[in-house]
């Protein structure tokens, strides 16, 4: 059963697409259309779990996995001139070909900066820095699937400040994810979220 397959037969046939990347042709990318309490449009990388990512002895049994953005279900994500909503596209390109390019792997709680130096992601998200982690809001939506044999994970990407990196760098990835949620977010895209930090200079 490929990814799309099983996808289809979790949600139904009709709210899965797979088309190319619109920004970068050579990329393919799932669209999962989730009318949740919360309608929702999850945009994957679908080719990724082809890769065997050489995990820490940590995280055997995690070697496939596909990364995704969690976005509101009114984002116009045909308006490709608009920096607001094509730096999605951009950055699941950039980032599956970091792993495969370095023949690295992302698991949860591995971050990444937005670019060298790091720099906002759009004009209205701040963000500066990725953070993989489990799925939260999708967690029951998310688990994994098997695909062709192979047990395929999903690691949705959040966007983070500066600020929370450092919290996470000092806390760890599990206190961070459980400040985060007690703030009220979770996977879910908001280009209007603030820093769970009250000042980048507060005490941890």
């Amino acid at each position: 059963m490929t990814l799309t397959e099983a996808l289809g037969k979790r949600f139904g046939e009709h709210r899965i697409e797979v088309k190319p990347n619109p920004l970068h042709n050579e990329q393919q990318l799932v669209f999962m259309y989730l009318e949740l309490n919360v309608p929702v449009t999850v945009i994957s990388t679908a080719k990724l779990h082809e890769y065997t990512m050489p995990v820490s002895e940590k995280w055997v049994g995690r070697e496939y996995s596909e990364i995704c953005f969690c976005l509101p279900a009114h984002w116009d994500l045909d308006d490709l001139q608009n920096p607001n909503f094509n730096w999605v596209y951009e950055w699941l390109y950039q980032l599956e070909r970091f792993v495969l390019d370095r023949n690295t792997w992302f698991g949860p709680g591995h971050s990444i900066p937005c670019g060298n130096p790091p720099s906002a992601i759009s004009p209205l998200m701040k963000q500066d820095h990725f953070l993989f982690a489990e799925p939260m809001f999708l967690g029951e939506e998310l688990t994994p699937l098997n695909v062709d044999g192979k047990t395929v994970y999903f690691l949705t990407i959040l966007p983070i400040f500066v600020d929370e990196l450092d919290y996470k760098n000092v806390k760890g990835t599990y206190k961070f994810i459980k400040r985060f949620l007690a703030k009220k977010n979770d996977e879910r895209i908001d280009e209007y979220r603030k820093s769970i930090m009250a000042s980048r200079f507060r005490m941890f």
